[in-house]
């Protein structure tokens, strides 16, 4: 498998690929590239709506010009424990990449991702702002909208600063308000379910989207509340301990979904949550 920059012509191969909506996944494969490697091109480059290889080589030729010269962002950040800089400012960037790929923004990414490998976990606004060489205003619009996820937490210190903090909290309630977020979808589908009529073809699709929600989110909270105690429970708790949920937990509350799908449709049947969502 090659290593080193990508080419021009490998970018154009990357365009082609994107425009013919080619996973990135296969066009990894065409270049001989890793996955990772065309996924972060891609998402450093404006993503796949706005990705122009000519662009993106030009722009990697500027980076590449600007190195020698000093070091700005994670980079210029002195390391502990004894960390190469460089090697966890190319950590940080797949991380971040990772991120974008799931839905976040390029800023809330690397918003994120700068808390995550923060041995603190909390960080405020001007030192995230000093960290990533980016404007406070830049900061808090990628803040407003972590927090309106539930992945960030704002506290005040003893100096009465907002930090921003991540802790093992974090995806347990992010989790939790994604299965919250569609009750309005769930209802207004179950509402259409009385206006179209019982039984025919437009209310049973309405109501069966309603009771794929209430499956999934039901599946999630209870998956959730499961990883939260195996958490509680620290690093040392084996699949004996009585504290941790077991299998048989699972298997049971699947069984029990299964059969509430099983049931007849109707528009009183279960309560409406969230689907999951991307952030």
């Amino acid at each position: 498998m090659p290593g080193g920059r990508l080419t021009q012509q490998e970018r154009q191969q990357i365009a082609l690929g994107l425009a013919d909506s080619v996973s990135y996944a296969e066009i990894a494969r065409r270049l001989d590239r890793p996955t990772s490697t065309v996924t972060r091109e891609v998402m450093r480059n404006g993503g796949p709506a706005a990705y122009r290889a000519d662009l993106a080589h030009r722009a990697t030729e500027r980076r590449a010009h600007r190195r020698p010269g000093a070091t700005r962002g994670p980079q210029s950040v002195a390391q502990a424990h004894g960390r190469d800089a460089a090697a966890v400012a190319e950590y940080e960037e797949a991380f971040t990449t990772v991120l974008m790929a799931s839905g976040l923004t390029k800023m809330a990414a690397r918003v994120l991702t700068c808390l995550f490998i923060t041995d603190a976990g909390s960080l405020t606004a001007s030192q995230l702002a000093q960290r990533l060489q980016v404007s406070p205003a830049s900061i808090s619009k990628a803040i407003t909208f972590l927090e309106g996820q539930s992945l960030v937490r704002r506290e005040r210190d003893e100096r009465r600063r907002d930090r921003y903090v991540v802790d093992d909290e974090l995806f347990y309630q992010a989790t939790v308000a994604s299965a919250r977020a569609n009750d309005q979808l769930v209802e207004t589908a179950r509402q259409g379910v009385a206006l179209l009529g019982p039984h025919t073809p437009a209310a049973n699709r309405l109501e069966n989207i309603a009771r794929f929600l209430d499956f999934i989110s039901e599946s999630m909270v209870h998956a959730a509340e499961q990883a939260r105690a195996v958490l509680h429970a620290g690093p040392g708790a084996g699949a004996g301990d009585p504290d941790r949920p077991g299998r048989d937990d699972g298997q049971r509350h699947e069984a029990e979904q299964e059969q509430a799908v099983a049931g007849p449709p109707g528009p009183t049947t279960a309560r409406g949550h969230a689907l999951p969502t991307h952030w």
